[in-house]
């Protein structure tokens, strides 16, 4: 699952791109009990929306949620398990939030998600102060576990799921700024990519029913929501059957559904499959103007025979083409990728074929990361991991030169364009500036309006850019 929450040029893996976040409700929770809640989630855009259905779920038993896990009862810290620096933070903060037992002995820490199902009994035996730990197919299970932990018992839950979806549950907004939500419309991965672990921890693809996605779309829409991002591992992969029968929808029909239900509300996706993504969906892309013209479509590598030890089941060509497709349906749509350099085996001729196709397509954006290898993965058991890190390290630092240039062309080709941007706040640098994202998923900062607010459409010209962000001004 990519990163796909800041759009940009970045080096980091995905799990690290918005690391240890506390997540804050904003709201009231259902029959207080007095006990506070603390989440922390590392990772993917799913584990964030993952975390919002363990708030409904923690609402629903009475929990109230805090910003300081000094005065939480229950601790969880929901962890992404696909670079081992992430693990490795995990492990440390899990030793900070065991200080809190010396002078509350009651509290509760939990550890959630990929991590969870990945190391199971492992963080019990290891990590003494760990309570709980919790696969993602286990949410449900909570009130039970908490119960159990609170008469002292440590447990472990990380069954996996074939038909768990979490339909019915509405997920608490957590540190929702009413303007963006998520939706997660699928789960699970049955692409056994060699070097990826999500197969392993998350479990087999399912698919959400598709009135369940309408229904949660428009209860954001009434709520003043301007902005969805529909998630999965492979959304383009997306496929529900109705119990009788009579209904049969694809992501195509997904879309199209979710875009009608507020033509005022802007629709985005993550993540699609170059083996799966259609000229289906990217005509339902064209045909309505409120799905944004931006496709983000890893790649991996430039060479096919890397893409076949990586089991990617695509070769190089087949990415021309599909990237081909997009530009020739969507002119004006921009594609972002994810790129592993130095896997097994890698030569440098085959480093050099990235670099070409990276400076072929100019992505405008990319998420790039050296490999490093997952227990359990295909890879780990097929091959070795040979490539020196200092080599690893030298092609990584190419490929983002590649993509400085590739990122910066595309910016500055946006230059004298009007841009239809959703404000979604200030600026990080001065709060006399809005930020809000374009259609193309670019970030572009202009001076404050007072006429205009977060959540508001404006019309921004672009009239100049940095390597990874668009200025201009608002233009009636």
């Amino acid at each position: 699952m990519e990163e796909l929450l800041k759009p940009g040029l970045s080096v980091k893996e995905h799990d690290e791109s918005r690391q240890g976040e506390a997540l804050m409700l904003d709201g009231q929770q259902n029959a207080p009990n007095g006990r506070k809640l603390y989440i922390e989630s590392y990772g993917c855009a799913m584990n964030f929306s993952d975390s919002e259905i363990v708030a409904s779920v923690m609402l629903d038993m009475g929990f109230e949620t805090t910003s300081n896990y000094k005065e939480a009862d229950v601790i969880f810290i929901n962890t992404c398990s696909i670079r081992d620096n992430a693990e490795q933070r995990v492990r440390n903060r899990l030793r900070e939030f065991g200080a809190i037992k010396k002078h509350k002995k009651d509290a509760v820490i939990g550890v959630l998600g990929c991590m969870a199902e990945r190391l199971k009994a492992k963080f019990l035996e290891e990590e003494k102060l760990v309570d709980l730990v919790v696969g993602p197919d286990a949410y449900r299970d909570l009130p039970s576990l908490i119960n159990q932990a609170d008469e002292g018992e440590r447990l472990v839950n990380v069954i996996l799921s074939r038909e768990e979806t979490y339909a019915d549950i509405s997920p608490i907004r957590l540190n929702s700024n009413g303007i963006s939500a998520f939706v997660s419309i699928m789960r699970g991965c049955d692409n056994m990519c060699s070097f990826c672990v999500v197969p392993f921890t998350r479990g087999r693809e399912r698919s959400r029913d598709a009135h369940s996605i309408v229904n949660e779309v428009q209860e954001l829409s009434k709520a003043g929501y301007r902005e969805v991002t529909l998630l999965g591992q492979n959304v383009d992969s997306y496929k529900w059957t109705s119990e009788d029968g009579s209904e049969n929808v694809n992501f195509a029909a997904l879309l199209a559904l979710v875009a009608e239900v507020d033509s005022n509300m802007r629709v985005r996706f993550s993540t699609s499959h170059p083996k799966d993504i259609t000229d289906e969906v990217l005509h339902t892309m064209a045909k309505y103007p409120n799905i944004c013209n931006y496709i983000h479509l890893p790649v991996q590598s430039g060479n096919s025979r890397m893409l076949e030890l990586m089991n990617r089941t695509y070769d190089r060509e087949w990415y021309l083409e599909r990237v081909a497709a997009i530009r020739r349906i969507l002119p004006d749509c921009a594609v972002s990728t994810d790129i592993i350099t130095g896997f097994c085996t890698e030569t440098e001729q085959e480093h050099q074929d990235t670099l070409r196709l990276m400076a072929e397509l100019d992505f405008s954006f990319a998420y790039m990361y050296i490999y490093s290898e997952r227990p359990g993965t295909l890879a780990a058991k097929r091959y070795e991991d040979d490539i020196p890190a200092e080599v690893k390290s030298r092609r990584l630092n190419e490929i983002i030169e590649q993509q400085h240039k590739s990122g910066h062309k595309r910016l500055l080709a946006q230059i004298g364009k009007i841009q239809e941007v959703l404000i979604d706040g200030f600026s990080k640098k001065s709060d006399k500036d809005f930020s809000g994202r374009s259609d193309q998923n670019a970030t572009v900062i202009f001076p404050v309006d007072e006429r205009y607010k977060p959540g508001d459409y404006v019309k921004v010209l672009a009239e100049s850019c940095t390597t990874a962000t668009l200025i201009g001004k608002i233009v009636d």
